[in-house]
């Protein structure tokens, strides 16, 4: 009984908050603070970054310098995953999405105290795309609650009318697309325009989310990812 009054109150800030609570994508990162950059062959890299290169919105190439006094030019290929600090434009408007993450369903593996302070989580992923599989950084914008559904940013994802003060989104925006990853499977585009097509394929098999969403709405999608991790415990 307890667990549902919970679920109930978290889900209630949920639905009741104007944009989905999602990160908002940072695309700019400080050259001042300490980035962390995990390597495939396990190799733990902490330094300053130098340069983030990208070639159609997706990451081609990273440079970090960690105080030998030399760049070190990493592809996207050697990377396994890395913690990047954002600019403080991107910080702010971080922090204001941040106010009502839910944190009971992240994912142990990640740092949740770096996280907490604002950092980027970007990690080599599997997708899908016109049917074949490629491996990519992929901005994770759940990071507090992505221990079942995984939403990555879409670099080309094409964003709703917003509200902004002094450049930072605080209503609105929503992007019209997502990268999504469920258990094992490679991520996949969810386009806004076909989610109630896909809407039972996603989620069909919990009664949490079939059961209390009889209208379908995009701007949901946040509740929709907790209601689901609840039923995948």
């Amino acid at each position: 009984m307890k667990k549902c009054i919970l679920l109930s109150m978290a889900l209630f800030l949920i639905i009741n908050v104007n944009a989905q609570q999602l990160l908002t994508p940072s695309f700019t990162y400080s050259h001042k603070k300490t980035s962390y950059i995990t390597m495939k062959d396990g190799t733990e890299l902490a330094g300053t970054l130098s340069k983030l290169s990208r070639k159609k919105g997706l990451i081609n190439e990273v440079r970090i310098n960690d105080g030998s006094g030399k760049d070190k030019k990493l592809k996207p290929s050697e990377i396994s995953h890395m913690y990047l600090p954002p600019t403080n434009l991107d910080a702010l408007s971080k922090k204001i999405d941040m106010l009502t993450d839910i944190q009971k369903w992240n994912d142990e593996k990640l740092n949740q105290d770096l996280i907490n302070e604002g950092y980027v989580y970007i990690e080599n992923a599997q997708v899908v795309i016109k049917k074949k599989e490629y491996t990519m950084l992929m901005q994770l914008l759940n990071p507090s609650f992505s221990k079942e559904v995984k939403v990555y940013h879409d670099p080309l994802a094409k964003e709703t009318a917003s509200v902004g003060v002094a450049g930072v989104t605080v209503a609105g925006g929503d992007a019209k697309s997502y990268y999504i990853k469920k258990g094992d499977k490679a991520a996949f585009k969810l386009l806004k325009k076909n989610y109630n097509k896909e809407f039972k394929p996603l989620w069909g098999n919990c009664p949490n989310v079939m059961d209390n969403n009889p209208k379908i709405s995009w701007t949901q999608l946040t509740k929709h990812i907790l209601e689901y991790s609840e039923c995948a415990e």
